[in-house]
């Protein structure tokens, strides 16, 4: 754990070479990236997996819950492992992290991977509450919580702070996205739960050669 902001932030390193960021998806942890960090282990890379604020083995505070937040903790954290600039495969929420530092902060960062990411609320399925899929995996998330959080009975406080984010951000503009001079990709699948694939479409499109 590393003392960030005004949070303890879980991370685990592994292998050596250009320093990729593994940022995982809103209610999930680090260890959902294990099938992935060996693969980017043995391809040279330096794979260094994040509990973002509240989430798994990190702890988080008062504060609301946000992307830009969330965003300055991975950017306090690079300053603690003493990185300079490093590439993001983000998931979901943590594919927002990504977009977020690639508009307020190029200068840290190589290239950004964003699966499942929007680029603001409208971007969200409105069916996405009814999805069995989708609740399956916010039961699990409840358990990864109650198994490995420092604060195991404050699921509900938590839920709470990220149900908020959720509901009002992000909220890039199209001229942010515009302005975006990192190296973007962006991601989505065909049976996506919770983010609509035009929205996607769209981004991709407002990102200079994403």
């Amino acid at each position: 754990l590393a003392a960030v902001n005004d949070i303890e932030m879980y991370y685990a390193v592994y292998g050596d070479g250009e320093p990729v960021l593994l940022l995982h998806g809103g209610l999930g942890n680090a260890d959902y990236f294990a099938n992935q960090i060996p693969d980017l282990v043995a391809a040279g890379y330096q794979a260094i997996a994040l509990d973002s604020r509240g989430h798994g083995r990190s702890t988080f505070s008062e504060q609301q819950i946000g992307y830009h937040l969330m965003a300055s903790d991975v950017m306090a954290m690079m300053d603690y492992l003493g990185i300079d600039k490093a590439s993001i495969v983000g998931w979901s929420d943590g594919g927002i992290i990504g977009l977020d530092i690639a508009i307020s902060n190029p200068e840290r960062l190589n290239k950004v991977f964003a699966y499942g990411a929007n680029y603001n609320p409208g971007g969200v399925n409105p069916e996405v509450g009814n999805s069995a899929r989708f609740n399956e995996y916010i039961e699990m998330a409840a358990g990864d919580y109650t198994r490995l959080s420092p604060t195991p009975d404050q699921f509900e406080t938590f839920l709470g702070n990220i149900g908020n984010m959720w509901a009002t951000e992000p909220n890039f503009t199209p001229e942010e996205l515009q302005g975006i001079t990192v190296p973007v990709m962006v991601i989505d699948g065909l049976e996506e739960e919770a983010i609509l694939i035009p929205h996607a479409e769209e981004m991709a499109g407002l990102i200079p050669g994403a």
